[in-house]
């Protein structure tokens, strides 16, 4: 009888950290992600002290801001799959870790060169910690109800984190000096390990076959070229630039041989029979093509609320902050919507209401318009998130559970990748509408009027060099360009919203909640049991609430009634609210004792 009792409790002592609540388990998570949108946006208002203070050449400029997520993209694949093999939560914890130190080079850099190093670290810890958390979340919420509610605090998070990112550095740089936008990692950090470890649950997926090396190194240095072209298109680079043209055919010439030779691998990296199921690739060309359409949008916004409008940087911050209110709001009630109107409405109608907002902003003028821009950004805000969340939920829930990371990492590719080539689409498409104009200027010269055409803010520069009344032309045709050039910017952008409407309706009606099964994940041991024990004690639970008063608990069974063998997986575990039928007899842990009826 003693050893019965010992080998009961030995499982328990090891899942006293997988065992711990979910929704504990999701606010760590959070945490983490909060940090990388922070790091990612926190350093763009702190550029000005840096360049003052390490005096980096235009190109390190360049590549201190860059960098992060040039090197983030890449390496999201990489990181996503390897923690299918190895374990989520060790890779998340090991990003964590990394993401500290990084922090901690970055805020006491003295050279660019070391700046940059320490950006491309975080970088890469940045690149462990996104996918993971996703896959975590993924295998804690079986249910796919509880998992829709999570992930819409999981994306309310990320949009607090991303537009928060510029307020707090503008506060810490008028207290600090630059190098605190980093530090603010370094406490969360060491607060996030030692409680990640305790409380967040291993798991893993598929371990048959040799993990493919070369291709995770195919992937990650064909993105690295295609982003890293990208990005230089959208920044106004020539086209036929070598240093353009290059990085854009190598990605490109990388990822389609990673994906031939995903094709023929017994065990591939990532398994491209993802794809064809309609609701996970109609789901990651919808993140594509609405990050396509306002990325950058917002960065031509910014552009407008400060050089047209003459707002301070902080002002702006302000004035997008009602974009980030309802994004949130979008968030906490997606799971509510997801659940009464289905994925395809509800990605369809996020569409629609985003069209419907950027087709409102073509109202903005060279005079400021509070309630106008209030109400377009509301809306904005209230789409963008409505797509995403219903996006992410369907893609997310449509793959494998064995497949968590690497579907995680292929969503978040495609929202860096849609974000990326939406810089360079939209940017083409304004300069195309803003530099002709300047070029009829009367009394601004060929030189001076190439260099106005470059941005709005060169624009001024060139005018208040000139003076006089050919200045104030200058600046006044400018602006009006840029006013004609964010219209006709705005009108693409709702077309391309217009198009993911469409692609939409391939999305299911409903949002099907039933059990899943064969999913083939691995947990660790223990991890199944504590996960399962708390969907069995999940409110509205019809299965449990069905058990007879007087059914005696698993633990008063025979010893034979105890396997050593783990569960078939977290996301094997049936859906108590949709279950209603005994469990088989696959099952020895659970006997149909206790389903006799009195």
């Amino acid at each position: 009888m003693s050893g019965t009792t010992t080998a009961a409790l030995r499982p328990r002592r090891r899942t006293a950290g997988p065992g711990a609540n979910r929704w504990v388990v999701l606010v760590v998570l959070c945490v983490s992600l909060l940090l990388v949108a922070l790091d990612a946006t926190v350093l763009h208002v702190a550029v000005p002290a840096v360049s003052e203070d390490l005096r980096p050449s235009a190109i390190q400029l360049l590549w201190i801001v860059d960098v992060y997520p040039l090197v983030c993209a890449a390496l999201l694949i990489l990181f996503g799959t390897l923690g299918d093999r190895v374990g989520r939560r060790r890779v998340l914890l090991l990003g964590y870790g990394l993401f500290g130190v990084a922090s901690a080079v970055a805020a006491c850099a003295h050279t660019a060169e070391v700046l940059i190093l320490a950006r491309a670290l975080l970088g890469v810890g940045g690149a462990m910690i996104m996918p993971a958390t996703l896959s975590i979340l993924r295998q804690v919420f079986p249910d796919r109800r509880e998992r829709a509610l999570a992930i819409g605090v999981w994306s309310a998070v990320a949009a607090v984190g991303a537009a928060v990112g510029p307020l707090l550095g503008g506060f810490l740089l008028e207290h600090f000096w630059w190098g605190s936008v980093f530090l603010i990692n370094i406490p969360l950090m060491l607060i996030s390990l030692p409680v990640g470890r305790l409380l967040l649950p291993e798991s893993r997926g598929e371990t048959d076959g040799p993990w493919d090396v070369a291709g995770a190194l195919m992937a990650a240095a064909g993105l690295f070229g295609a982003v890293l072209g990208v990005k230089r298109l959208g920044g106004g680079e020539d086209p036929t630039s070598p240093l353009t043209l290059l990085p854009l055919l190598v990605g490109a010439a990388l990822l389609v041989l990673f994906v031939r030779r995903q094709r023929r691998l017994p065990h591939p990296l990532v398994d491209l029979c993802m794809f064809r199921r309609p609701a996970f690739s109609t789901s990651v060309g919808c993140i594509v093509l609405a990050m396509l359409a306002l990325v950058g949008l917002e960065l031509i916004a910014a552009q407008y609320l400060q050089l047209v409008l003459g707002l301070s940087p902080l002002a702006t911050g302000l004035r997008l902050l009602p974009l980030t209110v309802a994004a949130m709001a979008a968030g906490l009630l997606g799971a509510r919507v997801l659940r009464r109107f289905g994925p395809r409405r509800m990605v369809c109608t996020g569409f629609c209401l985003t069209a419907a907002a950027v087709l409102t902003l073509t109202a903005m003028g060279s005079a400021d318009n509070s309630p106008l821009l209030l109400s377009g950004f509301v809306l904005l805000g209230f789409g963008l998130e409505t797509t995403l969340f219903g996006a992410y939920e369907s893609m997310l829930s449509e793959a494998p559970a064995n497949r968590a990371g690497g579907a995680a990492a292929i969503g978040e590719t495609s929202y860096q990748l849609g974000a990326g080539i939406g810089i360079a689409l939209l940017g083409s498409v304004m300069n195309a509408a803003y530099t002709p104009r300047l070029h009829t200027v009367p009394g601004v010269s060929a030189p001076d009027a190439t260099a106005a055409g470059h941005s709005l803010g060169e624009a001024y520069d060139v005018a208040d060099r000139l003076g006089g009344p050919t200045g104030a032309v200058l600046r006044r045709v400018a602006r009006d360009s840029f006013v004609h050039g964010l219209h006709l910017t705005l009108l693409v952008s709702a077309g391309l919203l217009l198009l993911g409407a469409v692609m939409a309706l391939r999305l299911p009606r409903i949002m099907q909640c039933g059990a899943e099964t064969g999913t083939g994940a691995e947990p660790e041991p223990g991890a199944a049991a504590g996960t399962a024990g708390e969907a069995e004690t999940a409110p509205g639970a019809v299965e449990a609430a069905a058990e007879p008063p007087a059914a005696e608990p698993p633990a008063a069974e025979p010893p034979a009634a105890e396997p050593s063998a783990p569960e078939p997986g977290v996301a094997g575990v049936p859906s108590p609210r949709v279950s209603e039928r005994p469990r088989t007899s696959g099952q020895p842990q659970l006997p149909e004792k206790p389903r006799v009826s009195a």
